[in-house]
């Protein structure tokens, strides 16, 4: 795998040695430069996998986004999840879903987050738990775009109705604790 840069005659014929400072930034700009094309490779790849979704290719999408959620990308792990959970192009495995929703939980993932939350409402692959349930979905209601939020808030709300002040106090607790400590 090539990343794209490459130093020019100029840098490469100078003989004084490079301050730390600046071996260090050419460092950083080598491994900004690397990453670079795996962004837009992913990118591509989500696009890709949209794209084989809508024509019903469900094993190709879970070919696709398999590499990108074992290497962390949020948005690949919730629609892995969401593939595993509904037993999409790969067995129904809801421990497989609930793995995934929560490691695009933890990145942030609003999808990823919401979906935790109806598992844990549902009680599928996890014990069944309200409380649990209202602070991923109130957690997902937060980050999720205008478009989405709507969506989220009556599942939360849903929910809700089935528990009772201190329960409800209690997600929303837990919710707070988890939004605060992260960025």
């Amino acid at each position: 795998m090539t990343c794209g840069f490459t130093l020019s005659t100029e840098v490469v014929a100078r003989r004084h040695k490079p301050s730390r400072r600046s071996a260090r930034a050419a460092a950083l700009v080598l491994i900004a430069c690397c990453f670079l094309p795996l962004r837009a490779a992913s990118a591509d790849t989500l696009a890709r996998a949209n794209a084989a979704y809508s024509r019903g290719d469900y094993v190709g999408v879970v070919r696709m986004l398999t590499p990108l959620a074992l290497r962390g990308n949020a948005n690949a792990q919730a629609l892995l999840g969401f593939m595993y959970e509904n037993g999409y192009g790969a067995p129904q495995a809801y421990d497989a879903a609930v793995d995934l929703y929560t490691d695009a939980a933890i990145r942030g993932n609003a999808f990823g987050q919401g979906m935790l939350g109806l598992m844990y409402d549902k009680g599928h692959g996890v014990p069944q738990d309200v409380v649990l349930a209202y602070k991923w979905l109130n957690l997902a209601a937060a980050r999720a775009s205008r478009r989405e939020r709507d969506y989220f808030l009556r599942l939360r709300n849903a929910v809700a109705s089935k528990m009772s002040p201190a329960q409800i106090h209690e997600g929303q607790r837990l919710a707070l604790i988890w939004a605060l400590g992260r960025p």
